[in-house]
């Protein structure tokens, strides 16, 4: 069974258990999501058992529409740029964040770290969202019908340690908070942090005078979250490998975290990261994000056999998503990390992102986009160097600019030879519509966010031009940026070169090219709704 449908089923059980479903009607449900055709149709089949009776969370559902078209990516080849091999890879995605989601399932489930969200708080600031989804206003039953298939998907994504934050005004984050306790659970809430936004408030308002706004944060698993502080201990701290040592062997007992998903197989052989390798001397097996069977690694470890196994036993030791290995910082250690606050009076506000934005393109061609500042302190505070953040609703792309600055500010003598200085090596996704306004006609996505990303890590624009303020007191971040688009394929094409086995490009979600058509079909009929179906009718019609 997918693993979201077990999710899902597993959601349903609480809620008999919590005495928020009847069985009767809990057992329906369960039926009904074993049977859906297609993610799209559980996750909306769930939804319908999300209502709390008596109290709670209610509000009238708008479901997501239905499609037969299979949906995947294509990279866009003249917005995607490579400057240096040497340093992360991020990725822009244009198009809806749902489906954008969903794909992001097939690679990334249980690797992202840390999720940052600005959703639309109301119909005004929706534009043409509302008519592409839901035929309709945004009301804030449509706010909270788009969120929740979103944030289940979402949370799919999060990896046991990680954290979602969400922007939210103070008119929703009642409504907003209940959604999250019901997708992500109370017991996983961590705070409601209040970021001062503007320096000074405007008087005119009959009663009070506003200046801040809400920023909800949860964990995947409580336990697991890190705690927020940005006096995070040094990144030597966290290394079990380093390049002055000797190679040695160290022995793995069962219960290594694995960044890489949920369940799978790591093949034995050597692994180099950057300057370092890892060589795993036995097939590493893991199991709902943990390994399941003992191993031999060799590799330049900088602690003792005792220390690994101690770091194992309290959970610490974990397998990188690009097979090194780290350990989390211990409870002790974070005892001695002063956290931040809920009351972010220094974070940067509205008038930074003015400037931001002015300083870039030129001009105002975006509302309501949140200072680099803000974004930059809460993934410091949250995230590894080697973290995966996510952003389903970009808007200008500053998500990605905060990423950028940071791995700048935290270059150190590292591993690298000769001296040189190495930088942080997190990754952005970034999804986004692309929505057209008066000031960008062509589209968010191509007028904002992907301009503001080229120009600020190549320092140039598209067309080649250099004349915008920002690079005339900042260095290029350099990087690299893959941008995928959406498209979409019926699940019963037959035409030669068009059915979905070869529209669909392996090598977009981390996959090697397959060496047969057998391979690629299994895969694809494996993470890609609908074409179960295609197959089905194929073989029948042979």
């Amino acid at each position: 069974m997918d693993a979201t449908k077990e999710s899902l089923i597993a959601e349903i059980e609480k809620r008999v258990s919590d005495k928020i479903l009847e069985q009767s009607n809990a057992d329906l449900l369960i039926k009904l999501i074993n049977n859906a055709d297609s993610l799209d149709e559980a996750i909306n089949i769930a939804a319908l058992g999300t209502t709390y009776k008596r109290t709670g969370l209610h509000f009238d559902k708008r479901l997501e529409k239905m499609s037969d078209r299979i949906k995947y990516f294509k990279k866009n080849e003249a917005l995607s740029f490579h400057t240096d091999d040497s340093k992360p890879t991020h990725k822009l995605i244009i198009g809806d964040n749902y489906e954008a989601l969903q794909n992001l399932l097939i690679e990334y489930r249980g690797k992202v770290d840390v999720i940052y969200i600005d959703p639309p708080y109301g119909k005004d600031s929706m534009g043409e969202f509302a008519a592409t989804n839901y035929n309709n206003a945004i009301t804030r039953d449509n706010l909270l019908s788009m969120l929740y298939p979103r944030l289940v998907l979402a949370k799919q994504l999060l990896s046991d340690s990680g954290v979602i934050f969400c922007s939210i005004d103070d008119k929703n984050q009642a409504y907003i908070k209940c959604l999250f306790d019901d997708v992500m659970g109370e017991g996983n809430f961590i705070d409601n942090l209040h970021w001062k936004k503007k320096k000074q408030p405007s008087f005119l308002s009959k009663h009070t005078a506003k200046v801040m706004e809400h920023i909800l944060v949860f964990a995947k698993k409580w336990d697991f979250a890190k705690k927020l502080s940005l006096e995070t201990l040094s990144d030597a701290t966290k290394k079990v490998i380093n390049l002055t040592n000797q190679e040695s062997i160290r022995h793995f007992k069962s219960g290594v975290r694995v960044k890489l998903g949920n369940d799978g197989i790591i093949k034995k052989g050597k692994y180099v990261i950057k300057t370092m390798s890892v060589e795993y001397l036995d097939d590493v097996e893991y199991k709902n994000g943990y390994t399941i069977n003992d191993v031999d690694v060799k590799a330049k470890f900088s602690v003792s056999q005792g220390k690994i196994d101690s770091f194992i036993d309290d959970k610490l030791l974990f397998i990188t998503a690009n097979l090194g290995l780290r350990r989390d910082v211990s409870i002790e250690e974070q005892n001695n990390e002063k956290a931040i606050t809920d009351l972010l009076l220094d974070w940067g506000d509205n008038q930074d992102s003015e400037k931001e934005i002015q300083s870039v393109f030129g001009g105002k061609l975006f509302d309501y986009s949140k200072p680099t500042k803000l974004l930059y302190n809460l993934i410091k505070c949250s995230s590894d160097d080697d973290s995966i953040i996510l952003d389903f609703f970009a808007g200008s792309g500053t998500t990605g600019h905060a990423v950028l600055d940071l791995n700048r500010s935290e270059a150190k003598e590292g591993d690298l030879l000769e001296g040189a200085k190495s930088e942080g090596n997190r990754t952005f996704i970034l999804c986004q519509l692309n929505e057209k306004t008066d000031t960008t006609p062509n589209g968010i996505a191509y007028d904002v966010t992907s301009k503001r990303l080229k120009r600020i890590m190549t320092g140039e624009c598209y067309d080649g031009t250099k004349d915008f303020e920002w690079i005339k007191e900042n260095k290029p971040y350099g990087g690299n940026l893959d941008v995928y688009e959406i498209e979409g394929v019926s699940n019963f094409s037959w035409t030669e070169g068009k059915t979905p086995f070869d529209v669909i490009d392996e090598t977009l979600y981390g996959k090697e090219k397959f060496a047969t058509i057998k391979e690629k079909i299994e895969w694809v009929c494996q993470n890609f709704d609908k074409t179960q179906k295609y197959l089905e009718q194929a073989n029948t019609e042979e």
